[in-house]
């Protein structure tokens, strides 16, 4: 269900944009989204569809100068700075040196946002590099009633399950910079698939369809803290 109240967040978006991450535009009506380049092994590249998909759908629904073109950025690099929002998925290992780990660090302290979907097999190396990036912070489950599930879509018990895994229920985790949602992490439930082009993983369209509209959520809140 679109709220009522879209309108402010569309106002701040653009707010956001003009004035907040000019070097990210393409032009000055629009911004790339970055995907996040890393060593380790792990399969960052997956999906190379879910993002554009992601952008297309938004635009669809929100009134969003965004390009549906993204970039590939790596994360020890100072471009990160010049996105607004950026993705990291995969499946398996995931190893950030300490430049990497404090170029992160930096970009999420100074009002960058990292979105991080488990694609199975992510989640334990994930914990163990967050908590190199952020030893003094904690995942923090967030409650179904968090704006992050209330955006443009309303989520009232939380993540969608989109994939099975192990069959667990999908769970939603944040780390929190000054009272600032920073990072939101989504483990059992596999978002990036379902916005993945319908032949990649055969997913229902009505799953697909709720994996894009909580995608949207989050590229929503990210860009304006749920104001």
């Amino acid at each position: 269900m679109i709220r009522q109240s879209l309108i402010i967040f569309v106002l701040l978006l653009l707010l956001a944009i003009s004035f907040s991450w000019p070097a990210a535009a393409q032009d000055t009506n629009s911004f790339n989204l970055a995907r996040i380049k890393y060593s380790g092994g792990g399969d960052w590249y997956n999906n190379p569809s879910s993002l554009r998909n992601l952008a297309e759908f938004a635009r669809q629904h929100v009134p969003i100068a965004i390009n549906p073109e993204y970039d590939d950025v790596e994360v020890g690099s100072p471009d990160l700075f010049d996105y607004p929002f950026a993705f990291l998925t995969g499946h398996g290992n995931i190893t950030l040196n300490q430049a990497e780990a404090s170029n992160l660090r930096d970009y999420l302290h100074n009002g960058g946002f990292l979105y991080v979907d488990d694609d199975y097999g992510l989640d334990e190396h994930f914990r163990e590099v967050i908590q190199q990036v952020f030893p003094n912070e904690k995942l923090v489950e967030l409650p179904f009633a968090h704006p992050i599930y209330h955006q443009v879509f309303s989520f009232d018990e939380g993540l969608p399950k989109i994939h099975e895994h192990d069959g667990k229920p999908p769970q939603g985790f944040g780390i929190f910079l000054d009272g600032r949602l920073a990072l939101f992490y989504t483990y059992e439930t596999n978002l990036g698939d379902g916005w993945a082009n319908p032949d990649i993983h055969n997913d229902p369209a009505a799953i697909r369809e709720q994996a894009l509209q909580m995608g949207t959520n989050i590229l929503i809140y990210a860009l304006t803290q749920g104001q």
